[in-house]
């Protein structure tokens, strides 16, 4: 819990600062980060967790609870009309395992434990980006597209090179050399995340919330931070997971809001304002929330 404290605030706090004053810098930062940074620090966690059959199950696990929870927020009326725009629904179960779920599992879970949580983040990346234009622009889905995604996505770059890394002769030295650069990568990565909270707060309208929205708003954060992680919860429970792989799922879909459901709000040109302060209030509340989760959950 203290390194949870120690690393992830202070980061997302000078994140914060540096955002504020700088506008433009996140957006500097985050297609080396994306293209090179996330991937090598995905395959120096990766060999340092071992890669094992439990990943394809925690995979399994994470497109169960992310398609039960989108299944929950379109099909039940009342959480339906509560939750009327696409920001909102995907916001409320898509989270931000990659810059944020998987610092918190680097600060409260043992290395091993990591594999699960890379492997949550790459289902969550494909959901993210294949259902996420469709919910809020009215895209159509295609298999290209798809295929587009999963080629391109992070997670899979960093897994395809750590299995190969991992097959070599050269598996346990290269995981040494790369454990200390993958620690910091992830802080900067938790550092962006501060910097995108400091810029939304320069805006206008800041953290401000009108009061017709403060009603789907509460709803979509209790969904999120709460219901959600719950519901890893029973699904952990209901397939008799592995207790690490089980803790590891629940503290990923506690992950706040993902960054990328703004990114698609904003180039859809549609409910930017409502996601806004959905992914800023949620990544502030989940510093309180996740480690009661992990309090809840953990060894």
């Amino acid at each position: 819990m203290l390194r949870f404290a120690y690393e992830l605030i202070p980061a997302l706090l000078l994140g914060l600062l540096l955002g504020y004053r700088f506008p433009a810098l996140p957006t500097r930062l985050a297609a080396p980060l994306v293209g090179w940074g996330i991937p090598i620090t995905l395959v120096g966690l990766l060999l340092r967790s071992g890669l094992g059959g439990d990943l394809l199950v925690a995979g399994a696990a994470a497109g169960l609870i992310n398609g039960i929870g989108l299944l929950l927020l379109l099909g039940v009326a009342p959480l339906r009309r509560a939750l009327a725009n696409g920001g909102l629904q995907l916001g409320s179960v898509v989270g931000n395992t990659g810059y944020f779920g998987i610092p918190v599992a680097l600060a409260l879970l043992p290395p091993q434990a990591l594999g699960y949580s890379i492997t949550y983040d790459l289902v969550g990346t494909l959901i993210t980006w294949s259902v996420g234009p469709l919910l809020i622009g009215g895209l159509a889905i295609t298999p290209a597209r798809l295929l587009a995604i999963f080629l391109g996505s992070p997670a899979l770059k960093g897994l395809v090179i750590a299995l190969a890394i991992h097959l070599s002769p050269w598996g346990d030295a290269v995981a040494a050399l790369l454990w200390i650069p993958s620690r910091l990568v992830l802080l900067l990565a938790l550092t962006v995340v501060g910097m995108r909270l400091g810029v939304m707060l320069k805006r206008p309208e800041g953290a401000a919330i009108r009061a017709g929205e403060r009603g789907p708003l509460a709803t979509a954060l209790a969904f999120k931070l709460l219901v959600l992680p719950l519901l890893a919860l029973v699904v952990g429970q209901l397939l008799r997971l592995p207790e690490l792989v089980r803790i590891a799922v629940v503290l990923q879909a506690a992950a706040p809001t993902a960054i990328s459901v703004l990114l698609i709000a904003e180039a859809s040109g549609m409910h930017q304002e409502r996601t806004a302060h959905l992914v800023l209030w949620s990544t502030l509340l989940a510093l309180v929330s996740v480690p009661l989760w992990w309090w809840w959950v953990g060894p």
